[in-house]
């Protein structure tokens, strides 16, 4: 088939995405404000272009065969790259508009990014900034079908170059063992990572490299992993059950640095740590408001390696 003889259209792509995400004609033309018999017509016209079913009907409405949820993905980037050329536009007429989409990783950039949002829009009042929190395995589909414009966040995992995605890295960062001011730990002398073991932990989810070098690291020193833990992708409910209770958690260096009741214990570890920057989807045209924000993480990052006394592995 040649999808670009002329004959598809964007109505095509969009009614093709409503009906995905609503699972019913009906639904999908709700959405868009058509009449449900100009969609069923604009389906029709689009399964006879891709020459093949798109759809089955299912006892509560319509689900995407193998080749309609194949096009759907696509019609999903199309459709997310329009939408960005039309940003881009705006972005270039206004000068201080538009809208920048950012992917974080679990504690990936809890004080680059805050710092580097802040001076964005000290500089672009009018500009919008949306960030959502994910692990990879969410938020790199995502970059890919448009949904982001950048992940801030931890680099170099093997899921992004599999994807061929496009990364630059700012600063390498040390991860530590988090417990709260005041935690028995931090009294007792020579403490060793098997000491840590009669405390519960919070270990971060399967779908995290981080999650993978602390593995390793305790197979290293012939440990199991910690049988009392919880798993958990939010910041914030770590810190919570830090201060609330004995737990023992893995924390950047800088977000304990800038927290005055959560501490570091003194127990070294040489093989977890992680590489911050920011991840693009290949060969996609940044809006000024990317432009605008990757300048501004830039100059963050300037100022965290001289922090951290050190310089990104690459550039």
């Amino acid at each position: 088939m040649d999808l670009l003889d002329g004959r598809l259209k964007f109505r095509h792509l969009t009614l093709l995405i409503a009906v995905s995400e609503h699972g019913s004609v009906v639904r999908a033309a709700e959405s868009l404000h058509l009449t449900q018999p100009a969609a069923t017509r604009t389906l029709h016209e689009l399964e006879a272009i891709a020459d093949l079913p798109l759809f089955v009907r299912v006892p509560r409405g319509m689900r995407p065969t193998v080749y309609g949820a194949a096009l759907a993905e696509h019609a999903r980037a199309v459709v997310a790259e329009v939408r960005r050329a039309g940003e881009h536009l705006t972005g270039l007429r206004q000068g201080q508009d538009g809208t920048v989409t950012v992917g974080t990783l679990l504690a990936g950039a809890n004080v680059l990014l805050p710092r580097a949002v802040a001076g964005l829009k000290r500089e672009r009042p009018r500009l919008t900034v949306v960030v959502r929190e994910g692990t990879p395995d969410v938020l790199h589909p995502a970059l890919l079908a448009g949904e982001l414009d950048v992940i801030v966040g931890r680099v170099g995992s093997a899921p992004a170059e599999g994807d061929g995605l496009r990364q630059r890295m700012l600063y390498r960062e040390p991860i530590r063992l988090a417990v709260r001011s005041g935690h028995p730990l931090l009294d007792a002398e020579g403490v060793t990572l098997t000491d840590t073991l009669g405390f519960p932990w919070i270990l971060p989810v399967e779908q995290t490299a981080l999650r993978q070098e602390l593995g390793a690291l305790f197979v290293d020193r012939g440990l199991a992993l910690p049988a009392d833990r919880v798993e958990c992708t939010s910041i914030l409910t770590m810190r919570a059950l830090l201060l609330q209770t004995d737990m023992v958690a893995l924390l950047p260096e800088l977000v304990l640095r800038e927290d005055e009741h959560l501490a570091a214990l003194p127990v070294e570890l040489p093989s977890v740590g992680r590489t911050v920057g920011t991840t693009e989807a290949p060969h996609r045209t940044r809006t000024p408001a990317l432009q605008a924000l990757l300048h501004h993480l830039d100059q963050e990052a300037v100022l965290l390696r001289e922090t951290l006394g050190g310089t990104p592995t690459a550039g």
